[in-house]
């Protein structure tokens, strides 16, 4: 989509309390959604930008709006379950099961569409992705006007938005109404499953671990390559396979290795670079940080003890780089394990380098 003109909005700024949402604001902006505008709205794990998923020249604004390739697809957000099956053309067992326990949840499947869905909200594919977020404020817009297709509400290939600033420095002026409800929960986006391939294939790595989700299904499942952000692909089936991510404007560069060789990489990085001049940044977590006893030109990243700090703490960091002025920014690696995976394919996708130490 890039040389699109966008057009220029009158954006709308709704303030709702996060957990009990006014429905009278959330009607505003569904009013908003049914006219097919395009509304920004906050889930458990980042703020979406949101238009009618059944209504293909809404859907192509959400494009517009955040410069991003046709060919990326997008999600479908419901509120119920019995959405799902209007949508969906096929649904395993094991699914049906799995999201009793799962939805509301940061986690998305990949399953057959049915026609009603428009090709544009899955890049022309066959399939469809689905899920039902855990926000009031995401389930009262949903029940308010349609299922909402949606991407995270930033500037394509830029860092996910997870609080209402993000959102209003990316999209004020691009689109027809921002939902700000704070702070999102997690951080980053959904887990996404391909359930059309048996074994079923994590696609995106999220907040919903694999381990949690074999223990919860009892089902095997494969990663897929784009899930470790090794390799690339032709065609994505899910958002965050095909194209790099969540990059600040400033050079990212990741050290990966056993943990106090990898500190120490770091820690020679960072001098090499402020003897060339660079300014230059830190990303560490609390224990790292205590480990090479630096206190300037850091930025905290959470705790090792819990990585889902670190996840919810993640884009911000990245933002947090660029708003200080940094030239560069180093940041630590985590296990290819749990929320670490989530985490990794983040970091992986957002680098400009990855240094092994």
């Amino acid at each position: 989509m890039i040389g699109v003109k966008v057009v220029t909005r009158m954006t709308v700024i709704i303030k709702v309390n996060p957990i009990n949402p006014e429905r009278e604001k959330i009607k505003i902006a569904a009013e908003a959604i049914l006219k097919g505008g395009i509304v920004v709205f906050p889930t458990e794990t980042v703020y979406g930008l949101g238009a009618d998923a059944l209504n293909p020249e809404a859907v192509r604004k959400v494009f517009i709006a955040k410069n991003r390739p046709m060919d990326n697809p997008i999600i479908v957000h419901i509120a119920k379950k019995s959405q799902l099956f209007e949508l969906a053309k096929k649904v395993p067992k094991w699914v049906e099961r799995a999201i009793d326990i799962l939805w509301p949840g940061p986690v998305t499947f990949v399953l057959e569409k049915k026609k009603i869905v428009p090709d544009e909200v899955t890049a022309g594919l066959p399939t469809v992705a689905i899920r039902m977020p855990a926000h009031p404020v995401a389930l009262a817009l949903i029940e308010e006007s349609k299922p909402i297709a949606a991407p995270s509400a930033n500037l394509s290939g830029k860092p996910s938005p997870t609080t209402a600033k993000h959102v209003i420095e990316d999209m004020y002026g691009r689109v027809d109404v921002i939902i700000d409800a704070g702070d999102t929960f997690f951080g980053v986006e959904s887990t996404v499953i391909d359930a059309t391939e048996d074994p079923p294939v994590i696609l995106r790595p999220g907040p919903m671990t694999v381990e949690e989700l074999q223990k919860i299904t009892g089902k095997e499942f494969k990663i897929h390559p784009a899930a470790l952000a090794k390799g690339s692909v032709k065609v994505a089936k899910s958002p965050g396979m095909k194209y790099r991510h969540y990059a600040p404007n400033a050079k990212l560069i990741l050290i990966e290795g056993a943990y106090e060789e990898m500190l120490r990489k770091i820690k020679e990085v960072f001098l090499r670079l402020k003897r060339e001049g660079k300014k230059v940044a830190l990303l560490l977590t609390e224990e790292s940080k205590e480990f090479l006893g630096v206190r300037e030109d850091v930025i905290n990243l959470g705790t090792r003890k819990n990585l889902y700090s670190v996840a919810k703490n993640l884009f911000k960091s990245l933002r947090l780089l660029d708003k200080l002025g940094y030239e560069a920014g180093i940041v630590e690696s985590f296990e290819l394990k749990g929320i670490g995976l989530a985490i990794m394919n983040r970091l992986r996708k957002a680098a400009s380098e990855i240094i092994y130490a």
